[in-house]
């Protein structure tokens, strides 16, 4: 099994009615590069810094660990 690393950032803007929508996510170099994007990206509602390890070639990945969350982040990402 030949495993990688992806670090993601997901921002979630607040929208009128009240609910989160979600942004597009971006991929980043590493853990600390994605959390510097999550923080960026909080500014409309909330965003959350993720890594997940698995192959990619076989689609078999662990579950997503949350490396830090900023502002209003929808309860099932937590």
């Amino acid at each position: 099994m030949n495993t990688a690393t992806y670090y993601v950032a997901q921002g979630f803007e607040l929208t009128k009615g009240g609910r989160l929508v979600a942004g597009q996510a971006q991929q980043a170099q590493s853990a600390s590069a994605a959390i510097r994007r999550a923080e960026n990206m909080a500014g409309k509602g909330g965003a959350i810094a993720f890594s997940r390890t698995g192959d990619p070639a076989s689609g078999d990945f662990e579950d997503a660990r949350i490396l830090k969350t900023f502002g209003l982040i929808p309860e099932d990402f937590v």
